[in-house]
């Protein structure tokens, strides 16, 4: 799985320094942070609103959602890499929080 996200983080940093008439992912960046953070936000709303009309329905509705993720992880991406963070840093932090419970990962971060 950290392959394609390795294999997409070199992608995207090709991309950040590219013509933004040739390249949405380098469209996006010369737009700034606000206009990344305004997809993400939209990805994110499809994503919940795919997700609602997948809980009783069908595969169509079920696909949806996957697209829908993917689209919201993928604008995740741009976001991260706009920051100079790596997507590296989120799965150790997964990796951190594995094995822990929710609430007590949860209490410890408002301490």
């Amino acid at each position: 799985m950290s392959d394609i996200l390795d294999r997409l983080q070199e992608v995207l940093e090709q991309r950040r320094q590219a013509d933004p008439q040739d390249s949405y992912v380098a469209a996006l960046h010369h737009k700034g942070l606000n206009k990344i953070l305004e997809k993400v936000g939209e990805e994110a709303t499809e994503t919940l609103l795919a997700a609602k009309d997948a809980e009783h329905g069908g595969d169509a509705e079920r696909q949806a959602v996957i697209a829908e993720t993917a689209d919201l992880w993928f604008h995740s991406l741009v976001m991260l890499a706009h920051l100079d963070l790596d997507h590296r840093a989120v799965l150790d932090e997964l990796a951190r929080r594995f094995g822990v419970s929710g609430h007590d990962e949860k209490a410890a971060r408002h301490q």
